[in-house]
């Protein structure tokens, strides 16, 4: 596999699914691109109650991997009184292990149909709820159904802040979502030349409200197109957003760090 370039500052991969099996047969080399690669964090979610143990168990063998856990709406039908206890108490566990740094991926979404909306938006509002309760950020998946999501921030998400992750929407939407408390996150298909959409977003959303994030192993950005996306990927993220915004790549990787740091507290 081609070797990542070096780079000057250090990054943030916001999302990143290091559990999932594309990962099982060299977990310990896409660290070390990783590191290379100047990546200071990586974000690892865990979106089911049977993957939550994984995901802490890979954040715990990793100096730089942070786990966040929560129920993927395509998974909305096991939020129960259970799995929410389950997740408050891990959530609240800080010994023997890494902090979980958010709650997610939660949100809504209508491409898949594997769920009822009613159930993905129930489960959605229950995880606001804890993540206000824990104090916690929120990531939000939306898929197809941005004026859902809006609303449930609008009516529900009072007290809470996080992240679009992959963000899909138009401006307004980004904007709406921003005054929301919740941040813009791009993956690699900012780095496709036909899309118009991603580039308006990079182009214009403040850059001290941008993220990047590779969303491994799905959206593998250009020069890698085609091939399993990890996390040293995310550099071609922030390269494309400094071409597109014609600043320096340095001024990008810091602002999109700085601003992970400051919404996961890390």
């Amino acid at each position: 596999m081609d070797q990542p370039t070096p780079t000057l500052s250090p990054l943030v991969d916001t999302h990143a699914h290091l559990d999932f099996t594309d990962f099982d047969f060299d977990r310990d080399a896409v660290n070390e691109r990783a590191a290379e690669a100047g990546l200071e964090s990586i974000i690892t979610i865990g979106i089911e109650p049977a993957d939550w143990q994984k995901t802490l168990d890979i954040a715990n063998s990793y100096d730089n991997a942070r786990p966040a856990l929560g129920i993927h709406p395509n998974s909305a039908d096991q939020t129960n009184e259970q799995t929410l206890s389950d997740l408050t108490v891990l959530c609240r566990r800080q010994a023997n292990g890494k902090r979980i740094v958010a709650i997610g991926e939660t949100g809504l979404d209508f491409y898949r149909e594997y769920v009822p909306h009613d159930v993905q938006k129930q489960s959605f509002r229950a995880q606001l709820d804890l993540a206000r309760e824990l104090n916690l950020p929120v990531i939000i998946h939306n898929r197809d159904a941005h004026a859902d999501v809006l609303a449930i921030l609008k009516n529900d998400g009072g007290g809470t802040r996080g992240v679009m992750h992959s963000f899909s929407g138009d401006l307004a939407f980004a904007l709406e979502c921003i005054e929301r408390g919740y941040m813009i996150s791009l993956a690699g298909p900012v780095t496709f030349r036909n899309a118009a959409d991603k580039h308006q977003i990079a182009q214009n959303v403040p850059l001290e409200h941008l993220l990047i994030e590779t969303d491994c192993p799905f959206l593998t950005p250009e020069p890698f197109r085609g091939r399993r996306n990890e996390p040293s990927y995310v550099q071609y993220v922030a390269r494309a957003i400094a071409r597109i915004r014609e600043i320096s790549y340095e001024e990008v990787a810091q602002t999109t760090t700085a601003n992970a740091r400051r919404l996961f507290g890390f």
